[in-house]
């Protein structure tokens, strides 16, 4: 009898809960929820405001500790790992764009991914020069934040957070504050990124054409 070997999952999430506050404060922003994701796909989490969607985020990036349930990165629960070694996951393995480019505004562009370069610590770090060039703003190394489109800050977020290699990127409405076509070339930029390098991508939108573009849409 021949076995087929199975992939292990990259990030899964058993029976998951997140709950805030207590008494009439009390605010259940996830109930018992499971998620698994493979190396390499691609996957849209869809849902009204309040559904969920950023924290169950945050719960696969390790920012937020789940109040019940698991988290595992690579089969391994996060819960089993020190504080060292889950912050070394967020600072290489994972990858954050947010629907505002939340650049460190006194730093330039070049700045912004040199220093995440410097903050993941990998063996061969990628020249933030060569990221910039990656995303088509190899021209706008030298300008501050508030110098760059909407468009471009974010394309700059997206190549700080490939300054980190990561297996995983997760964006949190990446296009939410982008007009469409802007927001069309930014997800056609990661997407392209995503075939080139090979990292799973989760995207949290509540928009039908964002998630269309994915390989699983999960509604929550």
């Amino acid at each position: 009898m021949t076995q087929v070997a199975t992939r292990a999952a990259l990030a899964s999430c058993r029976r998951v809960s997140v709950v805030y506050g207590e008494g009439p404060a009390r605010v259940v922003a996830l109930d018992g929820v499971d998620f698994e994701l493979d190396p390499g796909e691609s996957v849209a989490l869809r849902g009204r405001s309040g559904s969920g969607k950023t924290t169950l985020l945050h719960v696969l990036g390790g920012l937020v500790e789940p109040t019940a349930g698991v988290v595992e990165w690579k089969g391994e629960p996060l819960s089993s790992l020190d504080v060292a070694a889950r912050a070394q996951i967020r600072a290489g393995g994972i990858g954050y764009v947010f629907q505002s480019a939340n650049l460190l505004p006194y730093f330039s562009a070049f700045e912004n991914i040199a220093f995440a370069v410097r903050v993941a610590g990998a063996n061969r770090p990628p020249a933030p020069l060569e990221l910039l060039e990656l995303v088509g703003l190899a021209e706008k190394g030298d300008n501050l934040p508030a110098e760059l489109s909407g468009g471009e800050a974010q394309r700059v977020a997206i190549a700080r957070a490939l300054a980190q290699q990561p297996e995983l990127l997760l964006c949190d409405e990446p296009t939410g504050q982008l007009d469409s076509d802007t927001g069309d070339r930014v997800l056609s930029l990661v997407d392209a990124l995503r075939h080139a390098f090979g990292f799973a991508l989760v995207i949290a939108t509540h928009d039908a054409e964002v998630a269309g573009r994915l390989e699983r849409q999960v509604d929550l």
